[in-house]
């Protein structure tokens, strides 16, 4: 499963896949709330935080690796 790949390797693709997770997570938002505030100008919205923490991505990173080592 891990085609030969060391434990750091592994490590650093879950982050990976977890920064983009996250910022594809973000961008989706962003895309919501900006459609709201072009249908409803009266009622505008703010885009909210914009950062994502190195505790988020290393987080969602432990939540794949659990999935991944679920038996």
């Amino acid at each position: 499963m891990s085609n030969g790949k060391s434990g750091f390797e592994i490590r650093a693709d879950l982050l990976n896949q977890s920064q983009s997770l996250l910022e594809g997570n973000l961008y989706r938002e962003n895309e919501k709330i900006d459609r709201h505030n072009e249908v409803f100008p009266n009622d505008k919205k703010g885009l909210g935080d914009q950062f994502i923490s190195v505790e988020e991505v290393i987080s969602t990173a432990r939540q794949l690796n659990e999935f991944v080592n679920e038996k």
